[in-house]
């Protein structure tokens, strides 16, 4: 399967991922992954005194998982070159174990390179809970193919 060209997103062009619940596990396995044991995501009985209650999840691990659901759309399979990175990444509201997200993507702009096999794509990335919530808010660049001649 191929994905798609640099010429076939369209400014304006909304895609929405399949959902997925945030588990329990997924805080834990990201914690020891990335080494970041801050008491706010390990901690339950610290967390009960903090404005959330709770553990929350670490920000990139939600990303990270919305990326993944976004790739399971194969809009990137053999055409995507490199993520170029953020112009922007907000985190808006926090997310816990049992909340369910979804990412939804709007191609913002586009623009040729100095090299014409390639393009460069961004787009607006926004990550929503069960109850339809921003949860985290971003702008992404990326370096596609461009399609063969």
């Amino acid at each position: 399967m191929v994905g798609m060209y640099w010429e076939d997103w369209e400014i304006g062009k909304e895609y929405v991922s399949p959902s997925r619940t945030i588990t329990e596990a997924d805080i834990v396995h990201f914690a020891g992954i990335s080494g970041d044991y801050n008491p706010l995501h390990i901690n339950e009985e610290h967390c009960k005194k903090t404005i959330f209650g709770t553990r929350i999840a670490h920000g990139p691990l939600v990303y990270s998982i919305a990326a993944g659901l976004l790739f399971q759309l194969h809009l990137y399979d053999d055409t995507l070159i490199a993520f170029l990175g953020f112009d922007s990444l907000k985190f808006t509201k926090h997310v816990i174990a049992g909340d369910t997200i979804t990412a939804k993507i709007i191609v913002t702009e586009k623009r040729e390179t100095s090299k014409t096999d390639r393009g460069v794509m961004k787009r607006s990335l926004k990550v929503y809970n069960q109850n339809d919530e921003m949860v985290q808010d971003a702008i992404q660049a990326f370096l596609l193919k461009r399609k063969p001649k």
